[in-house]
């Protein structure tokens, strides 16, 4: 199997900034907005180039999607910055009423998603938001696993009409996709192939997944492994294409069991082809302090949960 390594981590947070601050200087409809957090959203050199295109909104998100809703009328392209929680559950009303209800060209991007926020604990991290966002009709949902995926889906994203919830994270994780890679919204990724078990992953848990799928290789079991970094709309084609190849599948993703990634596959599944599946998600709770590795490894949501899931799925078959 085709084996994936890094020479460096990096947080994706820093792959959004990264992307804000090249279509600063390429797509001069863009314009930024944030709710106080300019440091942790990376727009520090967006800013500093296009001084005139930012708005900094202050500790009052509500305000800051309606103000993107208005900026949308004009012809600009408005990204919101500020942490997912604060991007979603503190602003549904407004996202619903204002953005999504009547397509708006905005892009919701969310930092600091799932647990790996980390120490600041239970109120700030989010494991609801790709749930709350997928249900909001005409919304697109994308959730990259590394650096470099995180800043070709902020290019893409300014080239699509309609509201997107772009989710990323705050810890340095590694960098394992093209630097050069294209983008394009709706359609996954197969990294390895295999025969025995499909894994699908989303966001941090791609590199987890990877590494599950080396030491499953090593025992003689053979999984493939997709990356759906974009959940909404999801590619199930490439989905029923490899469960009809395996039999079995796990999905994989920093986020409740409840209304993720895995409830997507399983729909899709459950319409289409049945087939046995096991979930790596936290099990219906709320986060709580700590540092990303403690957490990931307490809320089983690492390479070892990945492959205890395969192989309890492959007994299903």
């Amino acid at each position: 199997m085709k084996k994936y390594t890094f020479t460096e981590k990096k947080d994706t947070r820093s792959g959004f900034g990264a992307g804000l601050t090249e279509l600063g200087r390429t797509n001069d409809k863009v314009v930024a907005l944030c709710a106080d957090l300019v440091g942790s959203l990376k727009m520090d050199q967006f800013i500093k180039e296009n001084p005139e295109r930012f708005f900094q909104v202050g500790i009052a998100e509500a305000n800051m999607m309606g103000i993107a809703a208005g900026l949308s009328i004009g012809g600009k392209i408005p990204f919101t910055g500020t942490f997912a929680n604060f991007s979603t559950s503190r602003v549904y009303d407004q996202v619903r009423q204002s953005i999504a209800y009547s397509g708006k060209n905005v892009k919701i991007c969310a930092s600091h998603a799932g647990l790996t926020l980390g120490e600041d604990g239970a109120t700030h991290q989010t494991l609801e938001d790709i749930g709350m966002m997928k249900m909001l009709p005409g919304m697109v949902v994308i959730n990259p696993c590394d650096y470099n995926q995180t800043k070709a889906a902020t290019l893409a994203i300014a080239e699509h009409e309609g509201p997107v919830y772009l989710r990323f994270g705050r810890p340095a994780v590694p960098v394992f996709t093209p630097e050069d890679q294209q983008f394009e919204i709706g359609k996954a990724i197969r990294f390895t192939e295999g025969s025995d078990v499909t894994i699908i992953a989303t966001g941090h848990l791609v590199w987890e997944s990877l590494q599950a799928a080396e030491k499953l290789n090593e025992e003689g079991i053979s999984a493939e492994v997709i990356n759906i970094h974009t959940i909404k709309p999801l590619d199930e084609a490439a989905i029923l294409e490899s469960v009809r190849k395996t039999g079995c599948v796990v999905t994989a993703e920093e986020h409740n069991v409840l209304g993720g990634l895995g409830e997507s596959v399983a729909r899709t599944l459950a319409k289409n082809h049945p087939v046995p599946q096991e979930f790596v998600a936290v099990d219906d709770k709320f986060g709580e302090s700590g540092t990303p590795a403690q957490l990931m490894e307490k809320y089983k949501l690492n390479d070892q949960a990945v492959q205890a899931a395969a192989k309890k799925v492959l007994l299903r078959k």
